[in-house]
This record gives C-alpha cells, structure tokens and sequence, in this order.
C-alpha cells in the first residue's frame, strides 16, 4: 500500500477578505473532489486573506499510478485559473508490505 500526499501554494489576487477567500479555496476543493477520487483539505494559511494552502491524499497499491493523479491533480488546479499556483511537493508514502523502512513516518 502507498501514500501519495501534496501540498499545494495558491496566491490570491484581489481578495478583500477571508469571505472571498473560501469561496476561491471552496470552489477549488469541491471541483478537484468531483474530478478525482482524492481527499482535499486547507492545511495552512486559514488566516491570510491573499494565501491557501491545500493537502491531497490518495491512496493504492501503484506509486505510480498515485504520483500520476497527483501531478494531474495540480496541473487541473492550475488550469482553473481562480488562484495563481505559486508552490507544490509531492510525496509517496510506502507501507507496508514488509518493508521495514517508512519514509516521512514514524512507526509504533
């Protein structure tokens, strides 16, 4: 099983406020959760009118089919135009499997 996870930067240009701020951050949440099968949240910036930062999580068994959903994901971000993507990462997560080693996780 594998992790796929994304942070992704938006600027906001011409917000006036943290009302116009959801409805950009809101718009692109719900159009990226009908496009794909992927878990969508604001992570960071809650309280900056002009910055949203959004976490993506998707999970199976290919890396690379997941890393591919990925980078679709935030090409299809971009290319709706609501906020100027200015910063992503990426990051596939293995577990399980027998592997012993986790990146970016700590076992119990």
């Amino acid at each position: 099983m594998t992790v796929g996870i994304a942070r992704i930067q938006f600027r906001l240009h011409g917000n006036q406020s943290l009302k116009d701020k959801r409805k950009v951050v809101k718009s692109l949440i719900e159009k990226c959760r009908n496009r794909f099968n992927v878990a969508v949240a604001e992570v960071e910036d809650q309280d900056l009118h002009q910055r949203a930062t959004l976490g993506i999580a998707v999970i199976g068994s290919d890396g690379r089919i997941l890393n591919s959903v990925l980078d679709r994901v935030v090409d299809f971000m971009d290319s709706l135009n609501l906020a100027e993507l200015v910063g992503h990462e990426m990051e596939l997560i293995p577990l399980g499997g027998g592997s012993d080693h986790v990146v970016g996780a700590h076992q119990a």
